[in-house]
């Protein structure tokens, strides 16, 4: 257990915020603490809150690091500031309206990592139009022993299936085991009536063809040695991990963008390491490379009526 430093109050751009617990460990096998983590995402805010802003938001808390006990928020605390804002979405579930948490800026950014937030899960939507999807999202989770190095082949398919259809497709490690593809619609005309019938379409199109390698239902024990391509996350009441997003794994690895360029090496290789990033990493790439998941929010495109 670190020691408890004393709570700081810092200026974040027009804010004035009380940070505490700073040097509390929250990757015990990294040492990696609550300040560091706040220092992560100050710095890659640039890249960052593009992704975030106007989109509802659930927490991912974890305020004794990745080792305690950790909880979802889609309610934006009742004790937060004043200057943080909330979007308004009706839950089915809950039979009642939901107040979720909206990044804005770089001191709400700040405050979250305050709260013990690690974990960034984003609806696909933006609030002002949440029956509109602006993206497509295929989530690949290795079954193993297969590992992100299978993700890379599905992914591949997957894209080789979008450009024989004129449409550009992104990949980002999901941080974790996994690896996910974005396509980009950001088109006032796609509903998730039609993402949902591409992507479940495509993912059992996949499974038909490739059913050594493919899975597209949830089930595991269907899944041993082959790729889930979860397609249900195309869904307007689900979240997504953030690009950028810090993940609570033993490392504080980090949900990453990388170029089909990578995915092709890893494939070829056949080593999984080649696509784990950690904070400095993703930090030091942001700096030479840029966004390069920059596209994913002003490509617009069309998706085909059918599979």
């Amino acid at each position: 257990m670190s020691p408890a430093s004393k709570p700081v109050e810092v200026r974040v751009e027009d804010r004035l915020l009380k940070l505490s617990n700073l040097d509390k460990v929250l990757w015990p096998e990294a040492g990696f603490r609550k300040g560091q983590m706040i220092e992560y995402y100050t710095k890659i805010a640039p890249a960052l809150l593009p992704h975030l802003k106007g989109r509802p938001l659930t927490l991912k808390r974890y305020p004794d690091g990745v080792d305690g006990m950790m909880f979802y928020e889609k309610n934006c605390p009742k004790h937060r500031p004043p200057w943080v804002k909330t979007a308004k979405v009706w839950s089915h579930g809950n039979n009642r309206d939901m107040f979720y948490c909206l990044v804005e800026d770089l001191p709400t950014l700040v405050w979250l990592g305050q709260l013990g937030t690690i974990e960034l899960h984003t609806s696909l939507s933006l609030a002002r139009a949440l029956p509109q999807p602006r993206m497509l999202v295929f989530d690949l989770d290795p079954g193993p022993p297969a590992t992100i190095v299978e993700c890379c082949q599905v992914a591949i398919w997957l894209q080789e299936w979008f450009a024989g259809h004129k449409l550009k497709s992104y990949c980002k490690t999901s941080g974790s085991k996994g690896l996910q593809l974005y396509v980009p619609l950001n088109n006032p005309s796609v509903d998730y009536a039609l993402t949902k019938k591409i992507s479940k379409g495509l993912a059992q199109k996949l499974e038909r063809e490739k059913p050594d390698h493919v899975v597209h239902m949830q089930r595991k024990t269907l899944r041993e040695g082959k790729v889930l391509i979860d397609w249900s996350q195309n869904d307007q009441y689900k979240t997504t991990v953030s690009v950028y997003s810090l993940r609570a794994r033993a490392l504080p690895t980090v949900s990453t963008p990388v170029t089909w360029e990578e995915v092709e090496q890893c494939l070829q290789e056949g080593d999984p390491n080649l696509l784990v990033f950690d904070w400095e990493t993703v930090l030091s790439r942001f700096q030479g490379q840029g966004d390069l998941f920059e596209p994913v929010l002003k490509l617009r495109q069309r998706l085909p009526d059918a599979v």
